[in-house]
């Protein structure tokens, strides 16, 4: 479990998918049950996906090879937040409960889909390691 301290790679994606599928789903659900504005998580989601390719980009530059740093997918979960939200416009805290759990069901079926094409990942985890840490405080 050390790896989270030396690797860059699996460390943003945990990273951007633990802040930025609570950021999704608390939003879009949040700003859809009070303005009443559909299609709101799918925007959030694109947006989201916009920032993060701007993100692989720099590593790219960098040098780094493409499945050096794997990107959370959050459109197809954000889509079904979005459906959930107009077959339950008349319970709020369906809507709730309904999306919260399509979401955090499919949120981790499209990362593992993400994750088994990278095309080497140990080579990806071990060729390239960047450490968070001093080297003396790395074990």
């Amino acid at each position: 479990d050390y790896i989270f301290y030396t690797d860059w790679a699996w460390t943003s994606f945990v990273v951007f998918s633990i802040s930025q599928s609570t950021m999704l789903v608390v939003g879009a659900i949040y700003y859809m049950l009070f303005t009443g504005v559909p299609g709101t998580a799918t925007y959030y989601a694109t947006i989201m996906t916009i920032y993060t390719f701007v993100a692989k980009g720099a590593w790219l530059a960098l040098g780094y090879p493409l499945d050096f740093i794997a990107v959370p997918v959050w459109i197809p979960s954000a889509m079904l937040l979005d459906l959930t939200y107009w077959a339950t416009r008349r319970n709020k805290h369906a809507a709730i409960i309904i999306g919260g759990t399509l979401v955090g069901l499919s949120l981790p079926i499209f990362n593992m889909i993400n994750l088994l094409l990278v095309r080497d990942p140990l080579e990806m985890a071990f060729k390239y390691p960047r450490p968070t840490l001093p080297p003396y405080m790395t074990p």
